[in-house]
């Protein structure tokens, strides 16, 4: 079973190395990693080389943003699953994709998604919020629940099918990407109770008080481009499910 890790990054020289041997690092044989870069004016390409980073799977040129980036990688996708992995972030373990392609055997499911660390950007052994999903349920999303879409696997076709991420948000597409698969078009998942990514923090919708309110901004208005109503409580349930990944330790190994 292939899979296809989608990387897109600008100005990442700094970590992106770290995220292309964690790619290299997995045990599953069977792994194209596409990295669409930006244009990057700092050293990030020269990062990418150090690494044996294949030529033929590196797509580097402007982009009006991410998620136009993210598309592009769908774009030039093979495999039969897709992952996106950040530049920022890191597999949690040799075996992550592994798991994956063992769990997505099953025909029965669409796709998978486990759990997530957020660690400091400095000391990767330090973690700061663990993201501790769930199996969904229906209606789930309307209440404040979110999966972390960097542990999110879905076969190719889903994509096909359903389409891609939406440019006109800007920092949303994520979000509205998994409620239309999901909640929307009740696509089979299944989780996995496994730790699968270490994001550092910083990311794009947590850097400010302004993202943060723009992001809840653009979930509220893809729940009205999907036809969907959350609960009056929703920014109650959401900021409750955020507030529990302080408190929530991940398991010893």
């Amino acid at each position: 079973m292939k899979i296809t890790i989608i990387t897109v990054c600008k100005n990442a020289a700094a970590t992106i190395a770290d995220c292309v041997r964690s790619v290299q690092q997995q045990s599953h044989d069977d792994v194209e990693h596409w990295i669409i870069d930006g244009a990057s004016d700092d050293q990030t390409l020269q990062q990418i080389s150090s690494c044996g980073h294949p030529p033929e799977y590196l797509l580097s040129e402007s982009d009006s943003g991410q998620y136009e980036a993210m598309n592009k990688g769908l774009a030039l996708a093979t495999g039969d699953i897709i992952g996106f992995l950040h530049a920022d972030d890191l597999y949690a373990n040799p075996h992550v994709l592994k798991s994956v392609a063992s769990t997505l055997q099953n025909k029965k499911i669409d796709a998978c998604y486990a759990d997530l660390t957020y660690v400091d950007p400095t000391r990767l052994d330090h973690i700061i919020r663990y993201w501790k999903s769930e199996p969904y349920r229906p209606s789930l999303f309307l209440k404040g629940w979110m999966l972390p879409h960097p542990t999110f696997f879905a076969r190719r076709n889903i994509y096909q099918e359903l389409g891609n991420f939406d440019t006109q948000f800007t920092i949303g597409a994520d979000w509205d990407l998994l409620l239309r698969f999901i909640e929307v078009n009740q696509i089979r998942t299944q989780y996995v109770p496994e730790l699968w990514i270490q994001m550092r923090t910083g990311g794009a919708s947590n850097r400010s008080l302004s993202n943060i309110i723009k992001n809840n901004r653009q979930c509220w208005k893809a729940f009205a481009k999907n036809k969907l109503r959350p609960s009056p409580a929703y920014p109650f349930y959401k900021l409750y499910h955020r507030l529990s990944q302080f408190t929530k330790k991940p398991p010893k190994k």
